[in-house]
């Protein structure tokens, strides 16, 4: 089994500034879209937020990349490709994998970007879009069906959803520390997650500094029962209401 540390939304070079923590809860902004798109900020309910994260340089009005999608019947639909979706592959990612979302965040009160967890998605099927989207995907405008971003495009489905609190469990980024520096999970250890086998990341004290740059970080944690045991309990914090 694999668990993967997706980073999605807002950050410094994409959209800005990182994305707002509203009311106790997490709002992870869509990054901004090209032609491929049929969703606004405003249309999400995230307009003003992304004014304010991208200090005025996108509005109600500007397309995003919607994506990961959560539905309203718990499903989450997210499209990857290029380079991104070619390490997928190559590390093994497939069904009954697990996605852990995460994304550069920000309390509206102490404006401390952090890196935190804010969705999750168990794969219950994977769809090469090559062949076509199925109209289910259209109709629902996911930006992966809408246009092909590469020959590679897949899309990523299956039971997922966004948490309702932005607790401390959550939380990756140590306390007062810079966003790439984590409190790693006991059971994540050096040559253990992908992009991250330099030996001077794994620092001291379950210490790890993650790589600036990439989207999809693949832990493959086989039959151990320790990572499965963390992956439930931050399943079960992110359904918590």
């Amino acid at each position: 089994m694999k668990i993967v540390f997706s980073r999605k939304g807002f950050d410094s070079s994409a959209g800005g500034g990182p994305s707002p923590i509203v009311d106790g809860r997490p709002l992870s902004l869509p990054i901004p879209a090209g032609t491929a798109s049929r969703t606004t900020y405003g249309g999400l309910g995230l307009g003003d937020h992304a004014s304010l994260a991208s200090k005025g340089k996108l509005g109600a009005d500007d397309l995003c990349h919607h994506d990961p999608m959560f539905c309203d019947d718990g499903t989450c639909v997210f499209g990857q490709h290029s380079a991104a979706q070619t390490h997928l592959e190559r590390q093994g990612v497939g069904l009954g994998d697990v996605f852990v979302f995460f994304g550069l965040f920000a309390e509206e009160e102490t404006r401390e970007p952090h890196h935190r967890i804010f969705g999750y998605l168990r794969v219950e099927e994977m769809i090469a879009l090559k062949g076509g989207a199925p109209v289910d995907l259209v109709d629902i405008a996911h930006p992966h069906a809408l246009e092909m971003h590469s020959s590679n495009d897949v899309i990523w489905r299956g039971e997922g959803r966004t948490a309702n609190r932005a607790s401390d469990a959550l939380r990756l980024t140590v306390p007062k520390g810079p966003p790439s520096l984590w409190q790693r999970p006991d059971w994540l250890r050096r040559g253990g997650l992908s992009y991250h086998d330099r030996p001077d990341r794994w620092m001291r004290g379950s210490r790890l500094r993650s790589v600036a740059r990439g989207q999809e970080f693949v832990a493959d944690i086989g039959r151990r029962t320790a990572p499965r045991e963390w992956l439930e309990q931050i399943i079960a914090e992110i359904n918590r209401s």
